[in-house]
């Protein structure tokens, strides 16, 4: 269905590969398109409960396709930030909770990419970067949104500023990725944490999702009310229920799965 995107539901986990080994899955509008078709699809399917974000071959994402960027002009290259933003902004905004496998290197769109998600596992092989200065641009799919919330704004600046690229140890310990495993076992461990999440009430999943990121850059006062709001919505649903009757039952709950 798609050119540069491999797309498989198992379980209800969907797994989508961006698919362009030969130029390191480098981003492109066609690969932009076509991970926003696969999303817009995988957001509307009731099957799918959670989706996994990889790369094949020795690359997560090495980055944009620069040889496609020598010769654009600032039109032609605010379309395709746009396109970029547009991309990231619906795999962040979907309910499902979204994980990044990031298998190898991450640099600028592909470190975008990752940081879409809402939860990054990388390989011990992964290395991560956003070294658009050198090229004499910054990042433009969200990087210098999405970094600084990740890792504070020092920490963010010096990485664009200096365009260091940096391993997958020291991606965790200043809170880029939230877990650190062999390559060989990268898969596994995304699929066991997607598997341990759908296993919760996936209306209480994707609200808590919702309430932190609506509320993130919020005053206080503000996203306390979100989350006061949402809270109370829950406890309209049949999860709440469940959930509740479950452990006063003292038995496994049985969450409807749509």
């Amino acid at each position: 269905m798609y050119t540069n995107v491999k797309l498989e539901i198992n379980q209800g986990i969907a797994t989508v590969t961006v698919n362009r080994p030969d130029a390191m899955n480098a981003l492109n509008n066609d690969v932009l398109n076509d991970l926003y078709d696969a999303f817009t699809q995988l957001s509307k399917d009731e099957s799918v409960l959670a989706i996994i974000v990889t790369g094949e071959g020795k690359a997560f994402v090495a980055g944009a396709d620069i040889a496609s960027m020598h010769h654009m002009k600032p039109i032609e290259a605010g379309a395709l930030a746009s396109n970029g933003h547009r991309v990231m902004n619906l795999i962040e905004s979907t309910p499902k909770p979204v994980i990044a496998a990031v298998n190898g290197f991450a640099l600028g769109g592909g470190c975008e990419l990752a940081m879409a998600c809402d939860i990054r596992i990388a390989s011990e092989r992964a290395k991560f970067g956003q070294p658009e200065v050198n090229l004499g641009i910054i990042p433009g799919f969200g990087g210098t949104q999405r970094l600084p919330r990740l890792v504070g704004k020092g920490m963010a600046k010096f990485l664009i500023m200096t365009a260091d690229i940096i391993d997958a140890q020291e991606a965790n310990r200043i809170g880029l990725v939230e877990k650190v495993v062999a390559p060989e076992h990268l898969m596994e461990a995304a699929t066991a944490l997607a598997t341990k999440i759908i296993s919760k009430a996936p209306l209480a999943v994707a609200s808590a999702k919702i309430a932190i990121d609506v509320s993130y850059n919020k005053d206080v006062l503000s996203a306390s009310a979100i989350e006061v709001e949402a809270f109370a919505e829950l406890f309209g649903t049949e999860d709440k229920s469940e959930g509740i009757g479950a452990f006063l039952e003292k038995r496994p709950a049985q969450f409807t799965k749509k």
